[in-house]
């Protein structure tokens, strides 16, 4: 695991694996495959600064999975692993 404090409410995310299969059992090639739209939570920032000053609690925890929109966050490269680094607003679930 890095060692990277995301700012803000910022999060940053390992992307799960991309299914190998369809529902009905047809192989994919890795051309064919959708980025993974689940990760698993690996570091969250302060959160978010509040007009009032404090800080907003983060809806998430580190080891929650959850789910995000296709485009969303940025992919970063941390000691050779790819993660996402996104802001709170942007995780739409939370699977458990």
């Amino acid at each position: 695991m890095p060692n990277v404090k995301p700012l803000g409410d910022r999060v940053l995310i390992e992307r799960l694996e991309a299914e190998e299969k369809t529902a009905g059992g047809i192989v994919l090639p890795d051309t064919a495959k959708e980025k993974p739209k689940q990760g698993k939570v690996i570091a969250l920032g302060q959160g978010k600064e509040l007009d009032s000053g404090e800080k907003a609690p983060f809806q998430v925890s580190v080891g929650d999975t959850v789910l995000f929109g296709s485009f969303a966050g940025t992919e970063v490269t941390l000691d050779g692993e790819k993660y996402l680094l996104m802001s709170e607003d942007d995780i739409l679930a939370i699977i458990e």
